[in-house]
């Protein structure tokens, strides 16, 4: 069995995670990345992706994650996230139509850049949803 580190994933409103696992790959801002047991610590921050956990007996759990921190130290990772969910936990439809409204108004182009910003987010997060409900079914 590889080494084990302790990882914890918190949102706002519940510890969303919380066990010994042998690695997560997850999306930075600067890319992607995995982390194993004694990595060297980093802090960086992690954007809506699919977030994948190997648990201590080597199966991989898929989750959706929201922009957050990612805090690694030699023997435990935190991730603090705006919104955490297993595939099971989100909602297909809704996420097809945040989708749908984010692309119709970036299409239409935003009046500020700060629009443009929010709704390339609201993509991205809608985007990264639908995936991890797509991979999390077929497994």
């Amino acid at each position: 069995m590889d080494a084990l580190f302790t990882l914890e994933v918190y949102t706002p409103y519940k510890l969303f995670y919380s066990d010994m696992v042998q690695a997560i790959a997850i999306n930075l801002s600067d890319g992607e990345s995995a982390v194993y047991a004694n990595h060297v610590p980093f802090t960086a921050p992690v954007i809506p992706c699919v977030f994948k956990i190997k648990e201590k007996n080597g199966e991989w759990k898929t989750a959706f994650t929201a922009k957050g921190i990612l805090e690694v130290n030699h023997r435990k990772t935190i991730l603090v996230s705006d919104a955490a969910e297993w595939p099971e936990e989100i909602d297909y439809e809704r996420a097809m139509k945040a989708k749908e409204r984010a692309e119709q108004i970036l299409a239409e182009g935003g009046t500020f850049k700060s629009d443009r910003e929010t709704f390339t987010m609201a993509l991205r997060r809608a985007n990264m949803r639908i995936k991890t409900r797509e991979e999390g079914v077929m497994h």
